[in-house]
């Protein structure tokens, strides 16, 4: 990994360089998470890959991912089609350093088509992004993984890391700082991530934590938002033996959901 200005997601994304077995993006040091990459990242590079590749794919309607090993170097990427039928094209991608796989996903790409379902699940009352305090206060700006600088992030409801709360829940608003990285899908699972694992609110000391899977679905086609911020909630559902699983969700501006998943983060503290 480079030593580089503040750059945002999609001057990253426009670093792919051709190589014998794939493509190369250039990942700053400062979208480092510990000593692997932020995994919003990893997955989002997946997709813009998949997406320059297999450019005829109808828009993303789900995605499995699997965070295998730290990235911990500029990882090469690859795809191939696992199936491609009348409704579903089924892809596989893959993020290596050399042989050793770091992170893989399956893209689910599907045309819409006419239904009689149409359930919503608007997002709960919030205040606008201006009436909110910021995420991380002053004095803890030092402390927080290096690519939570890269968004503007303020929180709405819930408690930050660290505060010992009853619950593990968290609800903020979140934007790309970069104005040029605020559109398209590969930008919104960037910043689907942004969020401290839902777990970390109820501790009261530092640990380690890590992603392990993380499973979402698209439900919009529209994924425009005001001034790109997108409404993030994760919550807490249960943890055993160092292992916890939680609910994630996106709401647009208007309060359209857009994005419905879940992750299992794996707990060193």
């Amino acid at each position: 990994m480079t030593q580089t200005e503040d750059i945002g997601f999609a001057q990253i994304a426009g670093t792919m360089a051709d190589t014998n077995h794939g493509r190369r993006p250039d990942i700053p040091e400062n979208w480092k998470q510990g000593r692997t990459c932020y995994g919003g990242l990893s997955a989002a590079l997946l997709l813009t890959d998949v997406r320059m590749i297999h450019v005829d794919v109808p828009p993303l309607r789900s995605a499995v991912i699997n965070f295998v090993g730290p990235v911990t170097d500029n990882p090469t990427l690859s795809s191939e089609v696992l199936r491609q039928g009348r409704n579903v094209t089924s892809i596989a991608a893959r993020a290596n350093i050399g042989e050793q796989a770091v992170c893989t996903a399956t893209f689910s790409f599907g045309a819409a088509r006419e239904s009689e379902l149409s359930v919503a699940f608007p997002a709960p009352d919030a205040p606008t992004p201006n009436n909110c305090e910021d995420f991380t206060p002053d004095f803890a700006k030092a402390f927080v993984p290096a690519f939570f600088h890269r968004f503007e992030t303020k929180l709405i409801d819930g408690h930050r890391p660290m505060s010992g709360a009853d619950e593990g829940y968290i609800r903020a608003w979140s934007r790309h700082n970069d104005p040029a990285s605020r559109e398209g899908i590969e930008s919104l699972l960037c910043i689907a991530d942004v969020l401290p694992p839902a777990a970390l609110p109820m501790f009261r000391k530092m640990g380690a934590v890590s992603s392990m899977t993380w499973m979402f679905n698209v439900l919009q086609d529209d994924l425009s938002t005001d001034d790109g911020w997108w409404q993030i909630e994760t919550r807490h559902t249960a943890g055993n033996s160092g292992y916890s699983s939680q609910v994630m969700r996106i709401w647009n501006s208007r309060g359209d959901l857009v994005v419905d998943g879940m992750q299992s983060v794996t707990l060193f503290v």
